[in-house]
C-alpha cells in the first residue's frame, strides 16, 4: 500500500464511475471459490475490504445488482450502469458498512496484493499460490488472521449498528 492511500483511485472501464480509497483497506482477500470464478469469469477475485464511508465517489453513481451467493444470503454487486463493470460488493456478513472493492478496478491494482488466499479447495489446478501469503481451504478466523488495527476498525463499525 502506498504511504498516501488517497492516491488509490479506480473506476469502471468506460470512465463513467471514478472512486478513491480514503485509507488503506481492512484486509485483501483473494477468493478462489467457484462462485467468484463464475461471477468474474476468472480464476479468482481480489477484494479489498474497506469501510464504505472510506470510499469516495468522484464521478458517477453505481447501480446495485442483487446476486445469489453460496451462503444463500446473497450479495449486492455495485456496477457501472453503462459498461456493467463490478466495482465492489456488500456481503451479508459485513453488511452495507464494508465494501469489498474489486482490486482490478484500481488504477494501480498491483498496490494491493492479497493478505490471504481463501476457498482454495476449489482453486483451479494450474493456479500457483505464493509461499509468503497465508492460504486457507475455506474461510479463516478473522480474530486469528487480521491485524489488530483491522480488528479495531471492525469493532468500531459494529458499535455503529
Amino acid at each position: 500500500m502506498p504511504d498516501n492511500a488517497s492516491l488509490l483511485e479506480g473506476g469502471c472501464t468506460c470512465g463513467e464511475i471514478r472512486y478513491r480509497l480514503e485509507s488503506e483497506p481492512l484486509f485483501v482477500n483473494c477468493c478462489h471459490c467457484s462462485w467468484c470464478q463464475r461471477e468474474t469469469g476468472s480464476a479468482f477475485v481480489l477484494n479489498a475490504m474497506i469501510e464504505a464511508d472510506r470510499v469516495t465517489l468522484l464521478r458517477g453513481v453505481p447501480v446495485m445488482v442483487p446476486t445469489p451467493s453460496l451462503s444463500g444470503k446473497g450479495q449486492k454487486i455495485w456496477r457501472c450502469e453503462i459498461c456493467r463493470v463490478a466495482l465492489w460488493s456488500n456481503y451479508s456478513g459485513a453488511g452495507d458498512k464494508v465494501h469489498f472493492v474489486r482490486v482490478g478496478t484500481l488504477d494501480d491494482p498491483g498496490a494491493l496484493p492479497p493478505d490471504a488466499h481463501i476457498f482454495t479447495t476449489t482453486k483451479l489446478p494450474w493456479v500457483r499460490l505464493p509461499d509468503d501469503v497465508p492460504v486457507f481451504q475455506d474461510f479463516y478466523d478473522p480474530g486469528e488472521t487480521w491485524p489488530q488495527d483491522t480488528l479495531d476498525r471492525m469493532r468500531a463499525l459494529r458499535r455503529q449498528e
